[in-house]
């Protein structure tokens, strides 16, 4: 059931694999998963780099991933706290995303660059074409590897954090933000200070609100109580995976 309207509105292809891919961020070990469409012709296709909300590279993850497959693009899941690790509860979640959101942020765009980079490696991807999303604390992650300057043909941001202690000052890649507009977890003056930034960097970006939906909007998971200000809001999600789309087609 949670995944019905996806079947409604993509293509009958399948996916045809589901690859390990492990790599190295100093000595942590970080372990992703590519999944690979059916149909390419012989030919490379582009790549859409996906980073998990504070729970880790799980199922929902997955599912995303595989959904980008019938689209006829290549998906890596990408791992960002290290052998898989998965968090077993919220406060467990909080503890490791907040390790990487302390200060500059400098690892967790270390660990973001490495997923980047090793999708690019993949014998079956383009490397020329590159889409990185996330969702949630994914978001936050994408957003801050933007920052950094990195070159990328674009950036997704589902239900992300905008704060950061690094603001950008050059984007090299084009930005879809996809927000619920009653978030409680994202301050109106961190949106505010989000767009000043975007906007003195001279960005190519869109931002777009969902009404009535709050974090966590694209994911069943989180239930449907709005009061907990985190839920599952089924009109947002298949909003925001049409914008997705048509990023896509835009950027590649």
């Amino acid at each position: 059931m949670k995944w019905l309207f996806l079947a409604m509105i993509l293509p009958t292809f399948a996916f045809s694999t589901v690859k390990n891919i492990d790599y190295k961020v100093g000595d942590l070990t970080l372990k992703s998963k590519l999944v690979l469409p059916q149909k390419t012709d012989g030919k490379k296709v582009p790549v859409v780099v996906l980073f998990p909300d504070w729970m880790g590279n799980g199922d929902f993850l997955l599912e995303r991933a595989k959904e980008i497959a019938k689209l006829g693009y290549a998906a890596l899941a990408a791992d960002v706290y290290g052998d898989g690790k998965l968090a077993k509860d919220v406060k467990e979640a909080a503890k490791l995303a907040g390790a990487l959101k302390e200060g500059k942020r400098e690892e967790l765009r270390k660990r973001v660059k490495a997923g980047i980079d090793n999708a690019k490696l993949q014998k079956e991807v383009d490397a020329t074409k590159v889409v990185a999303i996330g969702y949630c604390f994914g978001g936050t992650s994408v957003l801050e590897h933007a920052r950094s300057g990195e070159a990328l043909a674009g950036v997704v941001s589902f239900h992300g954090n905008l704060d950061t202690q690094s603001p950008g000052t050059k984007f090299n890649t084009k930005l879809l933000v996809l927000h619920g507009a009653i978030d409680p977890y994202v301050k109106k003056e961190d949106i505010d200070q989000f767009k000043d930034e975007l906007t003195k960097a001279k960005a190519d970006y869109q931002w777009i609100e969902y009404s009535g939906a709050v974090h966590s909007f694209t994911n069943p998971q989180a239930g449907n109580d709005i009061s907990k200000g985190a839920a599952y809001n089924q009109l947002a999600d298949k909003r925001s995976w049409e914008h997705f789309k048509d990023f896509l087609e835009e950027v590649f």
